[in-house]
């Protein structure tokens, strides 16, 4: 199988985020054929369509981040039961000027963690609703709430319930799998 490289997003810019933790845990367990890059947001001004005609340097290393990866992977807290206002500004970003959309026809995928027991359902489906619309090629199954426990998650990213990890090794292996099929059809 060929090998893919997998921007990642940490929708939260908290230095304690549990998203971070999460991203780190699915990095452990992705199959081997998966590399991993993050694509930081944290530096980005906030977008307006005043910078179309002439992006700053955060908004085109942004673009050339998305432009060098195979796929795109959210790992995202919910805020407000919806996105992080940081990530929906990335994603302004990343989808403008009007015709130069960097998620048109890229494989993705929506994960996060919340210590709240609905983990981040709302969230994500306020963020795949954005994504439907720059036409990213979203995996919808299976679909990942994760409820965030310190005794579950290691701050390095080990994950210490058998069955959680499992899940979490399962949900790299569909997209990995999703990368494949989707690429395939729509080379990049």
């Amino acid at each position: 199988m060929s090998t893919y490289t997998v921007g990642y997003f940490v929708g939260s810019l908290s230095s304690t985020s549990i998203n971070r933790v999460l991203a780190k845990a699915l990095l452990r367990v992705a199959p081997d054929n998966l590399d991993f890059v993050e694509i930081p947001i944290r530096n980005l001004p906030l977008y307006s369509p005043d910078y179309d005609a002439q992006y700053p340097p955060e908004g085109t290393a942004l673009k050339e981040a998305i432009a060098g990866v195979d796929a795109v992977l959210f790992v995202s807290p919910e805020y407000n039961r919806s996105i992080p206002g940081a990530l929906k500004n990335a994603i302004d970003w990343a989808s403008r000027p009007w015709g130069q959309n960097s998620f048109d026809h890229i494989p993705a995928a929506v994960i996060g963690a919340s210590i709240g027991s609905i983990g981040t359902a709302v969230g994500q489906q306020s963020l795949r609703a954005v994504l439907s619309f720059c036409n990213a090629r979203q995996m919808t199954a299976p679909e990942a709430y994760i409820h965030f426990t310190p005794e579950v998650f290691g701050e390095d990213g080990t994950v210490h319930n058998e069955s959680t990890e499992e899940f979490l090794r399962n949900y790299m292996t569909e997209f990995g799998n999703h990368i494949h099929r989707v690429l395939t059809v729509l080379p990049r």
